[in-house]
């Protein structure tokens, strides 16, 4: 029974210390939610993200598992998505910037984007280096209540959602790099 109650409590306290760090983030990065980033929420706590596949530009699964150790901008998007026209090109100035070991934007094609439709897509908007995923079927997105598009989520190094965006955004902005080198500066 002893062992039962410390086991209890130590999960407990594992918990409260992981809340009490998102809430901590929250505050932390509250000053940098103005101008383009004004509409992103900062989760009170980590949500679980998809571990589904997704289907990679050479036909091979992929998963946002692959990204761990590193913060993520992830973008969810299509083809037909006017707003994600705009955007597009803000987030690979965005992976031009600030992309490495430690961060990675990474583009999700959501529901029918036929692989030479994103081709034509990245060549037309001049997108060169953001990954051409594909998330068939929009599982992916539909584990993560994504509905609706563009739909932006940051993960954090252990693969969790910690802010979510609806909408488009300048992710090239003062904002939005300052708010991810706060990010980094605290990893």
């Amino acid at each position: 029974m002893r062992s039962l109650r410390s086991a209890v409590l130590y999960i407990a306290a594992g918990l409260c210390a992981n809340l009490g760090a998102n809430t901590a983030l929250a505050q932390d990065l509250s000053a940098y939610l103005t101008g383009e980033m004004r509409g992103l929420v900062i989760h009170d706590a980590p949500v679980a993200a998809s571990s589904l596949p997704f289907v990679r530009a050479d036909e091979t699964e992929g998963a946002l598992a692959d990204y761990a150790g590193q913060y993520v901008v992830l973008n969810f998007w299509a083809t037909w998505c006017a707003p994600c026209r705009e955007e597009m090109p803000s987030l690979q100035t965005l992976q031009d910037t600030l992309g490495g070991e430690e961060f990675a934007v990474v583009t999700l094609a959501t529901g029918r984007n036929p692989p030479q439709a994103i081709r034509r897509f990245f060549e037309e908007i001049g997108v060169e280096s953001l990954p051409q995923y594909r998330d068939i079927n929009q599982q992916i997105a539909r584990e993560m209540g994504v509905f609706g598009l563009p739909i932006t989520v940051i993960l954090d190094p252990e693969g969790q959602e910690i802010a979510r965006l609806r909408g488009d955004a300048h992710w090239d902005s003062p904002e939005a790099v300052a708010l991810i080198e706060a990010l980094l500066a605290g990893s």
